[in-house]
């Protein structure tokens, strides 16, 4: 779904991020190796900084972004227990079956795709619920929702409700502030802003959400009962849990601290930069951007296929004629919405202007 051209992922001068390569790259440590230890270390510390959060249980979970999906539910959920899900794209939906299939009575408050979440509908959706759940940015269609009011709404309404948040197309991309909004629960992924390969779900888990957690999960993997050992130590050290994939790990790290150097808030103003020359040129080729105004996300933009282009096709032509992969819609938008992410390194004015030309070629305009 990223823009993606693919020498960047090599190494070289042509790859900004050569500190992620790098940890690719670098001599396999054992995953009990106390030099990996630190590398964890550091990297879970890193990770708490980019969440915004002092959350012990902060860690990056072994798997992309659905399995930290999946562990938010598996540890939080008991057979019974109201789940109200905010459902504006495809992940919204995932939610719904991920916290059906642990047993949750899921609330669904559905919202036309494109549009932010109705903060006030969600809150309201449940005079007593045990979960309140919504995706910060969607990734189906590109949209920002306003995670910071839904937290706010729900300590007013329901202080007793956890609050848990989709961040996998967010963090480090647009600002991130789990304290601060008051969510108990989030994951992300690897894979989009942190520039990072896919194959991790960074994960935060408050002590509140700690407290309150399902004693002996009905999934042995995700059990944050055993991980947390891991994470927290004790008496007798670091628990042993599961065989780390340390070369993900050592990338992350890299990965992350690349993003610290030049600071969040510099990360996000050129996620930001990038993404509005990006729209403010499709508009220039007479195309419709997708999601509400007022709430597109800089760093993923879904557009409307224009009437009478083949989708399919042109998404090719970009791929073979200029190295650009740029996604599909989701659903019933499958065939009718683009999605073009600048996310990571790519979140950059020369990529954007790279598409832009691209895309004028091949369209014709």
């Amino acid at each position: 779904m990223a823009l993606t051209e693919r020498t960047l992922l090599g190494p070289g001068p042509s790859n900004p991020y050569p500190e992620a390569t790098a940890g690719l790259a670098a001599p396999l440590l054992g995953h009990l190796d106390p030099e990996f230890i630190a590398v964890l270390e550091r990297t879970c510390e890193r990770l708490r900084a980019t969440w915004g959060t002092d959350n012990p249980v902060t860690l990056p979970l072994s798997g992309t972004g659905s399995i930290g999906m999946e562990a938010a539910f598996a540890n939080t959920v008991r057979p019974g227990d109201v789940v109200v899900v905010a459902v504006n794209g495809l992940f919204g939906v995932r939610m719904c079956e991920v916290a059906g299939r642990y047993g949750a009575e899921v609330v669904r408050v559905d919202h036309t795709w494109g549009e932010p979440v109705d903060v006030e509908r969600v809150v309201t959706a449940h005079p007593s619920p045990a979960l309140v759940a919504a995706v910060h940015a969607e990734t189906s269609t590109g949209v920002r929702s306003d995670i910071a009011g839904l937290g706010a709404a729900l300590r007013r309404r329901h202080p007793e409700a956890l609050l848990l948040a989709d961040c996998v197309t967010s963090l480090g991309g647009i600002e991130v502030a789990v304290d601060e909004w008051g969510v108990d629960i989030a994951y992300s992924g690897t894979q989009k802003c942190l520039g990072v390969a896919p194959g991790l779900a960074p994960f935060t888990f408050s002590e509140r959400a700690w407290e309150r957690r399902v004693e002996i999960p009905p999934v042995w993997y995700l059990d944050l009962g055993l991980l947390g050992g891991y994470v927290r130590g004790g008496p007798g050290g670091r628990a042993y849990h599961h065989t780390a994939p340390v070369a993900m790990i050592a990338s992350l790290e890299a990965g992350l601290a690349r993003i610290h150097e030049e600071g969040l808030g510099s990360v996000t103003e050129r996620h930001e930069a990038a993404g509005r020359r990006l729209q403010d040129g499709l508009r220039e080729m007479g195309l419709e951007l997708f999601a509400a105004e007022g709430h597109r996300l800089p760093q993923l933009t879904s557009v409307r296929v224009p009437e009478g282009v083949d989708s399919a096709k042109v998404r090719e032509q970009l791929l073979t004629d200029y190295g650009i992969e740029i996604g599909a819609g989701a659903g019933d938008y499958a065939n009718s919405v683009w999605r073009i992410g600048l996310m990571g390194h790519n979140a950059r004015l020369d990529r954007a202007e790279l598409v832009l030309t691209a895309l004028r070629r091949v369209l014709g305009r």
